[in-house]
Protein backbone atom coordinates (compact mmCIF):
# COMPACT_ATOMS: atom_id res chain seq x y z
CA UNK A 1 0.00 0.00 0.00
CA UNK A 2 1.42 3.45 -1.22
CA UNK A 3 2.10 6.20 1.29
CA UNK A 4 -0.81 8.63 -0.24
CA UNK A 5 -3.31 5.69 -0.17
CA UNK A 6 -2.57 4.94 3.86
CA UNK A 7 -2.41 8.71 4.41
CA UNK A 8 -5.63 9.28 2.82
CA UNK A 9 -7.81 6.13 4.51
CA UNK A 10 -5.98 7.38 8.15
CA UNK A 11 -7.93 10.55 7.35
CA UNK A 12 -11.33 8.75 6.43
CA UNK A 13 -11.38 7.29 9.64
CA UNK A 14 -10.25 10.23 11.49
CA UNK A 15 -13.22 12.12 9.52
CA UNK A 16 -15.74 9.41 9.99
CA UNK A 17 -15.01 9.09 13.62
CA UNK A 18 -15.28 12.93 14.41
CA UNK A 19 -18.52 12.99 12.55
CA UNK A 20 -19.81 10.12 14.73
CA UNK A 21 -18.41 12.38 18.09
CA UNK A 22 -20.73 14.95 16.41
CA UNK A 23 -23.77 12.96 16.06
CA UNK A 24 -23.33 11.64 19.34
CA UNK A 25 -23.63 14.94 20.82
CA UNK A 26 -26.29 16.15 18.32
CA UNK A 27 -28.59 13.55 19.79
CA UNK A 28 -28.82 15.12 23.25
CA UNK A 29 -30.47 17.88 21.79
CA UNK A 30 -32.40 16.57 18.70
CA UNK A 31 -33.63 12.82 18.61
CA UNK A 32 -37.29 11.30 17.40
CA UNK A 33 -38.15 9.21 20.10
CA UNK A 34 -39.73 5.61 18.90
CA UNK A 35 -40.52 2.19 20.90
CA UNK A 36 -41.07 -0.89 19.16
CA UNK A 37 -45.16 -0.65 19.83
CA UNK A 38 -45.24 2.83 18.65
CA UNK A 39 -43.44 1.89 15.49
CA UNK A 40 -45.60 -1.21 14.77
CA UNK A 41 -48.61 0.98 14.92
CA UNK A 42 -47.27 4.25 13.10
CA UNK A 43 -45.82 1.72 10.22
CA UNK A 44 -48.74 -1.01 10.54
CA UNK A 45 -46.10 -3.80 10.95
CA UNK A 46 -47.43 -7.32 10.65
CA UNK A 47 -47.18 -8.23 14.47
CA UNK A 48 -47.97 -12.11 15.01
CA UNK A 49 -46.93 -12.93 11.07
CA UNK A 50 -43.98 -15.97 10.68
CA UNK A 51 -41.09 -15.03 8.93
CA UNK A 52 -37.59 -16.30 8.44
CA UNK A 53 -33.89 -15.14 7.98
CA UNK A 54 -33.41 -13.12 5.29
CA UNK A 55 -36.45 -11.43 5.23
CA UNK A 56 -37.98 -8.06 6.66
CA UNK A 57 -39.95 -6.83 8.59
CA UNK A 58 -41.13 -4.36 6.33
CA UNK A 59 -42.38 -7.13 4.24
CA UNK A 60 -42.21 -5.98 0.47
CA UNK A 61 -42.01 -2.25 1.71
CA UNK A 62 -39.28 0.34 0.79
CA UNK A 63 -36.68 1.01 3.39
CA UNK A 64 -38.39 3.64 5.59
CA UNK A 65 -35.71 6.48 5.70
CA UNK A 66 -36.22 9.76 8.15
CA UNK A 67 -34.26 12.31 8.22
CA UNK A 68 -30.78 12.84 9.55
CA UNK A 69 -31.09 16.00 11.52
CA UNK A 70 -34.20 14.98 13.48
CA UNK A 71 -32.04 11.37 13.84
CA UNK A 72 -28.38 11.91 13.78
CA UNK A 73 -27.46 8.61 15.15
CA UNK A 74 -28.96 6.87 13.03
CA UNK A 75 -26.05 6.97 10.70
CA UNK A 76 -24.22 5.18 13.01
CA UNK A 77 -24.60 1.59 11.95
CA UNK A 78 -24.02 2.62 8.48
CA UNK A 79 -20.32 3.55 9.58
CA UNK A 80 -19.88 0.97 11.44
CA UNK A 81 -20.52 -1.22 8.88
CA UNK A 82 -18.55 0.35 6.20
CA UNK A 83 -21.44 0.94 4.17
CA UNK A 84 -20.39 3.97 1.81
CA UNK A 85 -22.91 4.05 -0.75
CA UNK A 86 -25.30 4.39 2.59
CA UNK A 87 -23.01 6.82 3.81
CA UNK A 88 -23.04 9.00 0.64
CA UNK A 89 -26.80 8.70 -0.36
CA UNK A 90 -27.35 10.01 3.68
CA UNK A 91 -25.06 12.87 3.09
CA UNK A 92 -26.23 13.89 -0.32
CA UNK A 93 -30.23 13.56 0.65
CA UNK A 94 -30.18 14.55 4.33
CA UNK A 95 -32.06 11.37 5.05
CA UNK A 96 -30.35 8.01 6.90
CA UNK A 97 -32.13 4.46 6.94
CA UNK A 98 -34.41 4.13 10.04
CA UNK A 99 -32.01 2.27 12.56
CA UNK A 100 -34.21 -0.68 13.92
CA UNK A 101 -31.91 -1.46 16.37
CA UNK A 102 -33.48 1.17 18.72
CA UNK A 103 -36.74 -0.21 19.01
CA UNK A 104 -35.64 -4.02 18.88
CA UNK A 105 -34.38 -6.83 20.84
CA UNK A 106 -33.45 -10.30 18.91
CA UNK A 107 -33.67 -11.64 15.09
CA UNK A 108 -33.81 -7.92 13.80
CA UNK A 109 -31.09 -5.90 12.36
CA UNK A 110 -30.39 -2.23 12.04
CA UNK A 111 -32.15 -2.61 8.70
CA UNK A 112 -34.59 -4.22 9.85
CA UNK A 113 -33.52 -8.02 8.48
CA UNK A 114 -34.35 -10.83 10.34
CA UNK A 115 -31.44 -12.95 11.19
CA UNK A 116 -29.94 -15.43 13.74
CA UNK A 117 -32.53 -18.93 13.48
CA UNK A 118 -33.90 -21.05 11.29
CA UNK A 119 -36.82 -22.15 10.47
CA UNK A 120 -39.96 -20.07 10.38
CA UNK A 121 -40.37 -17.59 13.69
CA UNK A 122 -42.69 -14.57 13.46
CA UNK A 123 -42.75 -10.87 14.54
CA UNK A 124 -43.96 -9.90 18.10
CA UNK A 125 -43.38 -7.72 20.97
CA UNK A 126 -41.21 -8.37 23.56
CA UNK A 127 -41.77 -5.30 26.20
CA UNK A 128 -41.41 -2.27 23.93
CA UNK A 129 -39.54 -3.54 21.53
CA UNK A 130 -39.95 -5.35 18.70
CA UNK A 131 -38.58 -9.10 18.04
CA UNK A 132 -38.66 -11.72 15.74
CA UNK A 133 -38.71 -15.01 18.38
CA UNK A 134 -37.11 -18.22 16.66
CA UNK A 135 -39.52 -21.33 15.98
CA UNK A 136 -40.16 -23.26 19.29
CA UNK A 137 -38.76 -27.20 18.84
CA UNK A 138 -42.42 -27.98 18.13
CA UNK A 139 -45.39 -25.74 16.24
CA UNK A 140 -48.55 -26.64 16.01
CA UNK A 141 -52.16 -25.67 14.98
CA UNK A 142 -55.90 -26.37 13.95
CA UNK A 143 -56.58 -26.50 10.43
CA UNK A 144 -59.79 -24.73 10.05
CA UNK A 145 -62.14 -24.43 6.63
CA UNK A 146 -61.07 -21.49 4.81
CA UNK A 147 -62.70 -22.04 1.45
CA UNK A 148 -65.95 -23.44 1.31
CA UNK A 149 -68.78 -24.12 -1.03
CA UNK A 150 -72.35 -23.23 0.86
CA UNK A 151 -75.26 -24.49 -0.61
CA UNK A 152 -78.05 -22.15 -1.77
CA UNK A 153 -81.39 -22.61 -3.23
CA UNK A 154 -80.26 -21.96 -6.65
CA UNK A 155 -76.40 -23.01 -6.68
CA UNK A 156 -73.37 -22.58 -4.50
CA UNK A 157 -71.51 -19.81 -2.73
CA UNK A 158 -67.57 -19.71 -2.65
CA UNK A 159 -66.63 -18.31 0.76
CA UNK A 160 -63.27 -17.29 1.27
CA UNK A 161 -62.68 -16.57 5.07
CA UNK A 162 -65.87 -15.69 5.79
CA UNK A 163 -66.27 -13.88 2.58
CA UNK A 164 -68.71 -14.76 -0.09
CA UNK A 165 -66.55 -14.06 -3.15
CA UNK A 166 -68.41 -15.37 -6.20
CA UNK A 167 -72.05 -16.80 -6.65
CA UNK A 168 -72.70 -20.38 -9.02
CA UNK A 169 -76.01 -21.51 -10.61
CA UNK A 170 -76.33 -25.01 -10.33
CA UNK A 171 -75.90 -25.98 -14.09
CA UNK A 172 -72.09 -24.56 -13.50
CA UNK A 173 -71.30 -26.33 -10.34
CA UNK A 174 -69.83 -28.87 -12.83
CA UNK A 175 -67.16 -26.39 -14.39
CA UNK A 176 -65.33 -24.91 -10.38
CA UNK A 177 -61.88 -25.27 -10.82
CA UNK A 178 -61.33 -26.97 -7.55
CA UNK A 179 -59.62 -30.38 -7.02
CA UNK A 180 -56.83 -31.94 -4.99
CA UNK A 181 -56.08 -35.39 -4.24
CA UNK A 182 -58.97 -36.28 -2.44
CA UNK A 183 -61.76 -34.73 -4.00
CA UNK A 184 -62.64 -33.21 -7.82
CA UNK A 185 -65.27 -31.69 -9.76
CA UNK A 186 -67.42 -35.28 -9.82
CA UNK A 187 -66.89 -35.29 -5.63
CA UNK A 188 -68.26 -31.74 -5.30
CA UNK A 189 -71.17 -32.29 -7.95
CA UNK A 190 -72.36 -35.46 -5.72
CA UNK A 191 -71.91 -33.56 -2.65
CA UNK A 192 -74.68 -30.93 -3.92
CA UNK A 193 -77.33 -33.77 -5.42
CA UNK A 194 -77.09 -36.16 -2.59
CA UNK A 195 -75.20 -35.06 0.34
CA UNK A 196 -76.12 -31.67 2.03
CA UNK A 197 -79.31 -29.73 2.32
CA UNK A 198 -79.19 -25.76 1.76
CA UNK A 199 -76.81 -23.66 4.06
CA UNK A 200 -74.28 -26.91 4.19
CA UNK A 201 -70.84 -26.46 3.48
CA UNK A 202 -68.16 -28.75 1.31
CA UNK A 203 -64.48 -27.66 2.15
CA UNK A 204 -62.41 -26.86 -0.68
CA UNK A 205 -59.30 -25.58 1.38
CA UNK A 206 -58.19 -25.38 5.10
CA UNK A 207 -55.90 -22.89 6.76
CA UNK A 208 -54.31 -23.16 10.38
CA UNK A 209 -55.45 -21.09 13.43
CA UNK A 210 -54.51 -21.64 17.33
CA UNK A 211 -51.69 -21.66 16.88
CA UNK A 212 -49.45 -23.07 20.07
CA UNK A 213 -47.04 -20.38 20.22
CA UNK A 214 -49.59 -17.57 19.54
CA UNK A 215 -48.23 -16.49 16.07
CA UNK A 216 -51.58 -15.34 13.46
CA UNK A 217 -53.55 -17.89 11.93
CA UNK A 218 -52.51 -18.46 8.23
CA UNK A 219 -54.79 -19.01 5.14
CA UNK A 220 -54.28 -22.44 2.93
CA UNK A 221 -51.52 -20.60 0.46
CA UNK A 222 -49.53 -19.26 3.07
CA UNK A 223 -49.45 -23.41 4.62
CA UNK A 224 -47.40 -24.60 2.21
CA UNK A 225 -45.56 -21.85 1.99
CA UNK A 226 -44.15 -21.04 5.26
CA UNK A 227 -44.17 -25.27 6.13
CA UNK A 228 -43.80 -26.95 3.01
CA UNK A 229 -45.94 -28.96 0.75
CA UNK A 230 -45.75 -32.18 2.85
CA UNK A 231 -47.19 -30.12 5.96
CA UNK A 232 -50.26 -28.87 2.84
CA UNK A 233 -50.49 -32.91 2.12
CA UNK A 234 -51.38 -33.40 5.44
CA UNK A 235 -53.82 -30.85 6.14
CA UNK A 236 -55.89 -31.61 2.98
CA UNK A 237 -55.89 -35.34 4.10
CA UNK A 238 -57.08 -35.16 7.57
CA UNK A 239 -60.86 -33.47 8.66
CA UNK A 240 -61.00 -30.11 9.69
CA UNK A 241 -60.24 -28.74 12.99
CA UNK A 242 -57.99 -32.10 13.32
CA UNK A 243 -54.66 -30.57 15.44
CA UNK A 244 -51.31 -30.65 13.19
CA UNK A 245 -47.52 -30.75 13.59
CA UNK A 246 -46.15 -28.45 11.60
CA UNK A 247 -42.39 -27.78 12.30
CA UNK A 248 -40.14 -29.76 14.73
CA UNK A 249 -37.08 -28.69 15.21
CA UNK A 250 -33.62 -30.77 16.44
CA UNK A 251 -35.63 -34.34 17.27
CA UNK A 252 -34.52 -37.54 17.76
CA UNK A 253 -37.02 -40.44 16.51
CA UNK A 254 -37.55 -43.19 19.33
CA UNK A 255 -39.63 -46.45 18.13
CA UNK A 256 -42.38 -47.89 21.00
CA UNK A 257 -42.89 -51.39 20.76
CA UNK A 258 -44.66 -53.02 18.16
CA UNK A 259 -47.69 -54.57 18.59
CA UNK A 260 -49.23 -57.03 16.28
CA UNK A 261 -52.56 -59.29 15.59
CA UNK A 262 -53.78 -61.25 12.56
CA UNK A 263 -57.33 -60.61 10.51
CA UNK A 264 -58.84 -64.77 11.22
CA UNK A 265 -61.34 -65.61 9.23
CA UNK A 266 -65.39 -64.70 9.85
CA UNK A 267 -66.98 -65.65 6.57
CA UNK A 268 -70.14 -64.77 7.91
CA UNK A 269 -69.10 -61.55 7.13
CA UNK A 270 -67.44 -61.74 3.96
CA UNK A 271 -63.55 -62.23 4.66
CA UNK A 272 -62.59 -59.86 1.54
CA UNK A 273 -64.70 -57.07 2.65
CA UNK A 274 -63.12 -57.92 5.70
CA UNK A 275 -59.47 -57.68 4.47
CA UNK A 276 -60.56 -54.79 2.44
CA UNK A 277 -61.95 -53.02 6.18
CA UNK A 278 -58.98 -53.75 7.92
CA UNK A 279 -56.36 -52.32 5.27
CA UNK A 280 -58.50 -49.30 5.14
CA UNK A 281 -58.27 -48.91 8.68
CA UNK A 282 -54.42 -48.92 8.37
CA UNK A 283 -54.70 -46.31 5.52
CA UNK A 284 -56.63 -43.99 7.47
CA UNK A 285 -54.18 -43.97 10.67
CA UNK A 286 -50.70 -44.78 9.48
CA UNK A 287 -48.09 -41.84 9.47
CA UNK A 288 -51.07 -39.63 12.41
CA UNK A 289 -48.67 -37.44 14.07
CA UNK A 290 -50.46 -35.93 16.93
CA UNK A 291 -49.09 -32.84 18.94
CA UNK A 292 -47.68 -32.85 22.94
CA UNK A 293 -50.99 -33.08 24.80
CA UNK A 294 -53.50 -33.49 22.00
CA UNK A 295 -55.95 -35.27 20.89
CA UNK A 296 -56.01 -36.79 16.75
CA UNK A 297 -58.02 -38.84 14.45
CA UNK A 298 -57.57 -40.97 10.97
CA UNK A 299 -57.95 -39.18 7.80
CA UNK A 300 -60.95 -37.91 6.38
CA UNK A 301 -61.93 -39.45 2.84
CA UNK A 302 -61.42 -43.01 3.70
CA UNK A 303 -64.27 -45.58 2.89
CA UNK A 304 -65.15 -48.84 4.37
CA UNK A 305 -67.17 -51.54 3.12
CA UNK A 306 -70.53 -52.78 4.58
CA UNK A 307 -71.09 -56.02 5.66
CA UNK A 308 -74.46 -57.54 7.18
CA UNK A 309 -75.37 -58.10 10.42
CA UNK A 310 -78.58 -58.19 12.45
CA UNK A 311 -76.99 -57.13 15.61
CA UNK A 312 -75.45 -53.90 14.37
CA UNK A 313 -77.19 -50.41 13.84
CA UNK A 314 -78.88 -50.54 10.71
CA UNK A 315 -78.22 -53.46 9.81
CA UNK A 316 -74.86 -53.34 8.58
CA UNK A 317 -71.54 -52.80 10.06
CA UNK A 318 -67.61 -52.17 8.54
CA UNK A 319 -66.60 -55.68 9.77
CA UNK A 320 -62.57 -56.10 9.55
CA UNK A 321 -61.76 -52.80 11.31
CA UNK A 322 -61.42 -54.33 14.82
CA UNK A 323 -58.22 -56.24 14.14
CA UNK A 324 -56.08 -53.45 13.23
CA UNK A 325 -58.03 -51.10 15.84
CA UNK A 326 -56.67 -53.67 18.64
CA UNK A 327 -53.42 -53.51 17.41
CA UNK A 328 -53.96 -49.61 17.53
CA UNK A 329 -55.12 -49.69 20.75
CA UNK A 330 -52.40 -52.18 22.31
CA UNK A 331 -49.73 -49.49 20.82
CA UNK A 332 -51.80 -46.38 22.46
CA UNK A 333 -52.31 -48.06 26.02
CA UNK A 334 -48.76 -49.26 26.11
CA UNK A 335 -47.32 -45.99 25.56
CA UNK A 336 -49.39 -45.05 28.54
CA UNK A 337 -51.99 -43.16 26.81
CA UNK A 338 -55.81 -43.54 27.86
CA UNK A 339 -58.48 -45.75 26.05
CA UNK A 340 -59.20 -44.00 22.77
CA UNK A 341 -62.92 -42.59 22.14
CA UNK A 342 -64.82 -44.85 19.94
CA UNK A 343 -63.28 -47.99 21.44
CA UNK A 344 -63.61 -50.47 24.35
CA UNK A 345 -61.66 -53.03 25.73
CA UNK A 346 -63.16 -55.62 24.27
CA UNK A 347 -62.10 -58.07 21.08
CA UNK A 348 -64.60 -56.03 18.59
CA UNK A 349 -62.79 -52.78 19.64
CA UNK A 350 -64.66 -50.05 17.50
CA UNK A 351 -68.03 -49.05 18.80
CA UNK A 352 -70.82 -49.23 17.07
CA UNK A 353 -71.42 -45.71 15.30
CA UNK A 354 -68.06 -44.52 15.30
CA UNK A 355 -66.35 -43.68 11.79
CA UNK A 356 -62.52 -46.00 12.38
CA UNK A 357 -60.97 -43.23 10.52
CA UNK A 358 -62.15 -39.94 11.79
CA UNK A 359 -64.02 -40.45 14.97
CA UNK A 360 -61.89 -42.52 17.26
CA UNK A 361 -59.75 -39.67 19.03
CA UNK A 362 -56.41 -40.88 20.54
CA UNK A 363 -54.78 -38.37 22.85
CA UNK A 364 -50.94 -38.17 23.16
CA UNK A 365 -50.21 -37.28 27.02
CA UNK A 366 -46.50 -36.56 26.24
CA UNK A 367 -44.56 -33.39 25.77
CA UNK A 368 -43.90 -34.23 22.46
CA UNK A 369 -45.56 -35.33 19.55
CA UNK A 370 -45.95 -38.93 18.79
CA UNK A 371 -46.92 -40.61 15.37
CA UNK A 372 -48.90 -43.58 14.64
CA UNK A 373 -47.01 -45.72 12.69
CA UNK A 374 -49.57 -49.08 11.40
CA UNK A 375 -48.85 -51.41 8.18
CA UNK A 376 -49.55 -55.03 7.26
CA UNK A 377 -47.49 -58.15 6.35
CA UNK A 378 -49.12 -60.99 3.88
CA UNK A 379 -52.79 -61.20 2.61
CA UNK A 380 -56.12 -63.16 3.24
CA UNK A 381 -57.21 -64.36 6.13
CA UNK A 382 -53.55 -64.79 7.23
CA UNK A 383 -52.57 -61.28 7.31
CA UNK A 384 -50.90 -59.84 10.20
CA UNK A 385 -51.42 -56.00 11.33
CA UNK A 386 -48.77 -53.88 12.90
CA UNK A 387 -48.95 -50.91 14.88
CA UNK A 388 -46.09 -48.84 16.90
CA UNK A 389 -45.72 -45.29 18.23
CA UNK A 390 -43.24 -43.39 17.51
CA UNK A 391 -41.80 -40.63 19.66
CA UNK A 392 -40.07 -37.16 18.38
CA UNK A 393 -37.98 -36.43 21.59
CA UNK A 394 -35.96 -33.18 21.32
CA UNK A 395 -32.49 -34.67 21.12
CA UNK A 396 -30.93 -32.81 24.04
CA UNK A 397 -33.35 -34.80 26.41
CA UNK A 398 -32.11 -37.97 24.59
CA UNK A 399 -28.57 -36.99 25.24
CA UNK A 400 -28.84 -36.27 28.92
CA UNK A 401 -30.93 -39.18 29.74
CA UNK A 402 -29.35 -41.65 27.40
CA UNK A 403 -33.12 -43.00 26.23
CA UNK A 404 -32.81 -45.65 23.70
CA UNK A 405 -33.63 -44.98 19.91
CA UNK A 406 -35.52 -48.21 18.70
CA UNK A 407 -37.17 -51.13 19.97
CA UNK A 408 -36.96 -54.82 18.55
CA UNK A 409 -39.67 -56.29 20.78
CA UNK A 410 -43.29 -57.24 19.40
CA UNK A 411 -46.10 -58.06 21.10
CA UNK A 412 -48.91 -60.38 19.63
CA UNK A 413 -51.95 -59.06 21.27
CA UNK A 414 -54.37 -62.18 20.66
CA UNK A 415 -57.06 -64.04 18.91
CA UNK A 416 -58.50 -61.96 16.01
CA UNK A 417 -62.09 -60.28 16.06
CA UNK A 418 -64.91 -59.47 13.59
Amino acid sequence: MSYEWRNTSIKIVLILFFICILLFAFSFVNHTSFTGQSFAAAYDLPIGQSMFAGDSVLDDRDMIEVPLLSNPTFIIHEISTLDLKGILLTLTTGYVPFDFSTISSDGIDSYGNVYGFEGPGYLTLDGDKLSVKAPDNYIWGYSSPYKVLTKTEDGVDVVENGTVVESVPTDQIKDLPYSNDFYNATSIVNWYNYDSSVGSNFTLQKGIVGFSDGRNNISYDDVERIFGKEVSDYVDAYPSYSPIVLYMGNTTEIDGEVYYTYLGSHPEYGDSVREFNARQFVEAWNNTVIPPNSSGNGHDYVSFGAASDDEAPGGSAAHGVCPPARALRAAVLGEGFSLPVGMDGSENAVLYGYNPASDIKVTNTHDYPVKIVMWTEGEGTGMCILAKIVRYVPTSDVNSTNMTTNSTSSTDIGDSST
